[in-house]
């Protein structure tokens, strides 16, 4: 599911987990996502990078594009600068073991910058599988190289995904939520 941030909620949930891992500095959610892998629907991602970020409106800034909407939210790839000034946070909703399609990452990958499809494939690094307990937290970079498998046993796997930036949006571009983690 997409467009979680719509919801006043998770605004202030994703306003919470922002202050808990960023005292004394504001940070604010730009995205979120629910991701539920369950009998029925039941998917693999392939190793990748989250090079994508969601904005108000299309706008002519260097290092950003190509465009797509996802959602009704127009969407771009992002430079390498300004990917590594953002974290995402992963709440797990339920427990995610190896059988239940976890998330493979390769430790220290987002370091390497923005990779090609080339050295996606070429990385020999080896894959961590992170389970997790319900209630768990996993903080990583978009450009950390991570994939998962279909489950092999198929039950609820629930993660609340929650994108946080320190840097507004190049002018003209705009985040299309910014939900800051200090109150007004």
């Amino acid at each position: 599911m997409r467009n979680i941030l719509d919801d006043l909620e998770a605004q202030g949930l994703a306003a919470r987990i922002g202050a808990a891992l960023s005292p004394g500095r504001e940070v604010f959610a730009v995205r979120a996502l629910l991701f539920d892998k369950r009998p029925g629907s039941n998917w693999k991602v392939p190793r990748h990078q989250d090079l994508s970020v969601a904005v108000a409106a299309k706008g002519d800034v260097s290092g950003f594009g190509p465009w797509s909407v996802k959602a009704g939210v127009v969407h771009a790839r992002a430079p390498a600068e300004v990917l590594e000034r953002m974290f995402a946070v992963r709440l797990h909703l339920d427990r995610t073991d190896a059988l239940n399609g976890p998330l493979r990452v390769v430790p220290g990958s987002h370091t390497d910058g923005v990779l090609s499809p080339d050295a996606i494939a070429a990385a020999r690094s080896e894959e961590v599988v992170v389970e997790a307990d319900a209630g768990d937290v996993l903080v990583m970079r978009p450009l950390l190289l991570h994939a998962s498998s279909a489950a092999e046993q198929p039950r609820h796997r629930r993660v609340l995904h929650i994108e946080f930036s320190s840097l507004d949006a190049p002018a003209p571009l705009d985040w299309r939520w910014r939900v800051s983690s200090t109150p007004n």
